[in-house]
């Protein structure tokens, strides 16, 4: 589908949803392992089988969910988490939501702008921390368009620091743009386009979202398809989970992602389930309309998993370590870590900010910690970059993923940049849990088809070389 901005439709169909929601509830055992069954053929769920799930209230269901969608993510993703760190260029908005700390009505928040070489300043601390991976974040004003955060990227690119200090993929979190802006951002080597729909109840959306360009649904809703056409075919969405109810905002979502990939050919790249966590001026964010308990998180993220099994699932810092432990093993594949959600944060001595950060995080590890522990627990942390510069993006990807590419690809790669990461920056401690878990993973890369070739990189990895991949 061509986007039409004289015509933009609302694919999302309220009614049907809802009638999925009526129907499934209070489903039978018998029903519930139906579903289960054809997700373990992880060929994914359509809207209806995901509402059984999702309305099932059984303890015992729950925990073969739980261990069935433990069993999809270990089939396709193996023990591989990919890291990234936030990077936040401007809390500067001109929308006002109320659930958002940078609302532009907040007179409390001390707004900053980055300039250049401050954002080279921020750059060079993650690099030397051992990151590769950025979320670049912007508030949405009129003053910042997409030729300056195409030069925000580049001083990005640009910056280099000490050892194996280089960013190596930049992905974008920036507000929706026309299919021109969108171009512009595709021309500066940008990995994914990330953008939430927040929550895609109309009537709780016109509530939420009081001024600005936000108020604009369909001009958000349609977001993804006008990136695809500006050149951007690896594509992030999501819901903020607690402005409305659970069920409906996880099968609108499931159902904008089947949208995209009917209309485009490429379905979403990731997808991304934050809740919201207290911020500063903001009264919902500490009462959310609808609570999302643990329990009722993880079976969120284990629907998904099940429902879009190829698809990366992205936990953030909102979620404390105990939570983000679990999570991993029922489906997430993509982590920040070491997050930090302000602009100049990581050169900010001070530790914990209220008065300029966007949320409240949970988890306020360092970098180093996050690996130490998956590490130990059997996860292998990896900052490959090798899809996007082979050109393994959109349909291409999805492709390759089905027919076994992760574990055949993605691992090995992964590897490759553990034994980076434990030559130029681990701790003392991180170093002898990574060489234990690296160890492990080299036997049993010996039996597979790449073996060889990834027995040679390694070596060269180890003597000195860096950025290499299958």
């Amino acid at each position: 589908m061509k986007y039409d901005p004289e015509n933009p439709t609302d694919f999302i169909d309220a009614e049907k949803i809802w009638n999925h929601i009526e129907a499934a509830s209070n489903p039978a055992p018998g029903r519930v392992r139906e579903v289960l069954a054809k997700a373990l053929e992880m060929k994914g769920l359509n809207l209806e089988e995901a509402a059984v799930l999702l309305a099932c209230e059984d303890a015992g269901l729950d925990e073969e969910l739980f261990t069935t969608a433990k069993k999809v993510k270990e089939s396709i993703y193996g023990n591989r988490m990919v890291l990234f760190a936030p990077l936040y260029i401007t809390n500067e908005c001109k929308n006002c939501c109320t659930y958002c700390g940078f609302n532009a009505t907040n007179k409390d928040l001390t707004r900053r702008t980055l300039t250049m070489d401050e954002i080279k300043d921020e750059v060079t601390v993650l690099e030397d921390l051992g990151h590769k991976r950025l979320l670049m974040v912007y508030g949405e004003h009129p003053r910042f368009g997409a030729e300056w955060m195409k030069e925000t990227v580049e001083a990005v690119y640009a910056t280099q620091s000490e050892k194996s200090g280089e960013i190596r993929r930049v992905n974008i979190n920036c507000a929706p743009l026309d299919v021109e802006g969108f171009r512009t951002l595709a021309s500066a080597g940008i990995g994914t386009y990330q953008c939430f729909q927040e929550t895609y109840h109309r009537e709780t959306y016109e509530k939420v979202h009081v001024k600005g360009k936000k108020t604009d649904f369909l001009w958000r809703l349609h977001a993804m398809h006008r990136a695809q056409e500006g050149g951007i075919d690896d594509v992030g969405m999501g819901a903020l989970f607690g402005l409305f109810d659970h069920r409906f905002e996880l099968l609108a979502l499931l159902a904008h992602a089947q949208q995209l990939e009917e209309d485009t050919g490429v379905g979403p790249h990731t997808l991304s389930f934050p809740r919201i966590e207290p911020a500063l001026g903001s009264e919902m964010s500490n009462n959310p309309p609808d609570i999302i308990t643990d329990h009722r998180f993880k079976k969120i993220v284990a629907i998904t998993r099940l429902a879009v099994p190829y698809t990366g699932l992205i936990m953030s810092t909102r979620e404390n370590a105990e939570l983000r432990r679990e999570l991993m093993e029922l489906g997430v594949s993509q982590m920040s870590a070491g997050s930090r959600t302000y602009p100049g944060a990581y050169s900010d001595p001070e530790f914990d900010r209220p008065d300029v950060q966007q949320f409240c995080l949970g988890d306020n590890r360092t970098l180093d910690e996050v690996i130490l522990e998956m590490a130990e627990n059997g996860f292998t942390p990896s900052w490959c970059t090798a899809c996007y510069r082979k050109g393994r993006t959109g349909d291409h990807f999805m492709g390759l993923a089905k027919k076994g590419f992760i574990q055949e690809y993605c691992i090995p790669n992964a590897l490759l940049t553990l034994r980076e990461y434990l030559n130029d920056y681990a701790s003392p401690e991180t170093k002898k849990a990574g060489e234990a878990l690296l160890a492990k993973n080299e036997e049993m890369m010996a039996g597979r088809k790449r073996g060889k070739e990834f027995s040679e990189l390694l070596k060269r990895v180890t003597a000195g070389e860096r950025d290499l991949y299958i």
